[in-house]
């Protein structure tokens, strides 16, 4: 295997240029900053960083959501060009299979991870879906696919299968309630559950905002939703 800090190098420039394109938050700066972040986390956590950041800069190398929900592409691509840096077979394998489970694929659907490695990045992945940032690649993303901004009459759902969630074509408003205010609870590690707080908090005033400011414009036709989730 090549020098562990040139698999990093190299890693880097194959998924900047990849990912070079992308308009739907899901581009080379978010997996920078969940690389980042999850590194910050890792240290904190005392886990394996070689693998944390092989996991975290091609966990959306080729994400479901853009090939037809098949979630075997992400591992499988990043296997592939793992295996031509002769990175070793057990890495490769606990590096893919971070990848296969880390997105959130419903509220009603489990995504433990089996190792601390990818709780990290997971969490890593989770905190950049909230707060300021995650609000901002939310609306990119539902552009990007076409969602209304709102629909006050269609409420969110709480999916509860995987299916469900891969053929939702809810508002960028009901995906805060379907996915991004369920993720603070969902924090694996402590230290991102200490990071998640100010995001989450961030969240709701913006949906505080939001539904002022529709309701305003929309007198006689309230539809104000909770600011969080259901429990």
């Amino acid at each position: 295997m090549i020098n562990q800090d040139n698999i990093i190098i190299k890693t880097t420039e194959f998924v900047k240029e990849k990912l070079a394109s992308d308009s739907s938050g899901h581009d080379w700066w978010h997996v920078h900053r969940v690389w980042k972040t999850a590194v910050y986390i890792g240290e904190k956590e005392e886990v394996d960083l070689a693998i944390v950041q092989l996991a975290a800069l091609l966990h959306d190398i080729a994400d479901w959501k853009f090939y037809n929900g098949d979630t075997t592409v992400g591992p499988q691509m990043a296997a592939e060009w793992l295996g031509s840096l002769h990175v070793e077979v057990p890495i490769i394998e606990h590096v893919c299979e971070i990848i296969q489970d880390v997105s959130f694929k419903g509220a009603g659907v489990p995504t433990a991870m089996k190792t601390k490695e990818g709780m990290v990045v997971q969490d890593a992945d989770r905190l950049d879906a909230i707060g300021a940032i995650g609000i901002a690649r939310t609306f990119a993303y539902g552009g990007t696919k076409g969602h209304p901004i709102h629909t006050p009459l269609i409420g969110p759902e709480l999916h509860q299968s995987f299916e469900d969630y891969q053929s939702s074509e809810g508002s960028v408003i009901n995906h805060f309630y379907e996915k991004l205010l369920l993720l603070k609870g969902r924090m694996n590690t402590e230290t991102a559950k200490k990071l998640a707080d100010s995001r989450h908090r961030y969240m709701e005033l913006f949906l505080e905002q939001f539904f002022h400011e529709w309701n305003f414009c929309s007198a006689g036709h309230h539809s104000e939703l909770p600011i969080s989730p259901a429990k």
